[in-house]
């Protein structure tokens, strides 16, 4: 059961960039639906946004059911953060995307999340694994790799064609409060 005293604090949103990310575009959607205005900043992983998360209530984590390790930061950061609040809202189309000049693709980038993706696009390249979504296709559109899976958005930003459209991904978005424990019912950080 959510608290919505709790979420009636949050005022900011830490998540995972850069930008043209799922969980991006989830955090301006979170606050909007709250009528808040948008102030989400974003981290190269959701663990590098935990130490500098005030505790004063006012600040959450937004991530996402997929996230690699996310059993991880939950159960390491039990005392400073408390799960508030989830939901289920669809992800950008996920998509195959190349540089438009790109004829041959030998090799990949993807987040780990979606790298099974690589398989039913292009099953015969060597896949290299970054930080997001976003970061696959900044990396494909420099030359890094010969084409990426990442979000539509992400590919327009980056002018990348697409290949292949997987679609958007019906998907499960966690808020973490940074503080007010007592609030959430969660476990009071040790002293």
């Amino acid at each position: 059961m959510t608290d919505t005293r709790a979420l009636d604090g949050i005022s900011v949103i830490h998540t995972l960039g850069p930008s043209g990310t799922n969980l991006e575009m989830a955090a301006h959607h979170w606050l909007a639906a709250r009528g808040r205005r948008p102030n989400v900043r974003l981290h190269p992983t959701l663990e590098s946004a935990i130490p500098g998360l005030s505790h004063d209530g006012h600040e959450a984590l937004l991530a996402c059911a997929v996230y690699p390790e996310l059993h991880s930061l939950v159960f390491q950061n039990l005392g400073r953060l408390a799960m508030v609040d989830s939901f289920v809202l669809p992800t950008y189309d996920m998509v195959f995307a190349t540089r438009p000049e790109t004829t041959e693709v030998t090799t990949v980038v993807s987040h780990p999340a979606p790298q099974s993706l690589v398989q039913l696009a292009s099953p015969t390249c060597a896949l290299t694994l970054v930080l997001s979504n976003s970061q696959a296709a900044r990396d494909c559109a420099r030359g890094a790799a010969d084409g990426c899976v990442t979000t539509s958005k992400a590919a327009a930003d980056h002018g990348l064609a697409i290949r292949r459209n997987f679609g958007p991904v019906p998907m499960v978005y966690t808020v973490h409060l940074a503080g007010g424990f007592a609030e959430a019912g969660g476990a009071e950080p040790a002293a």
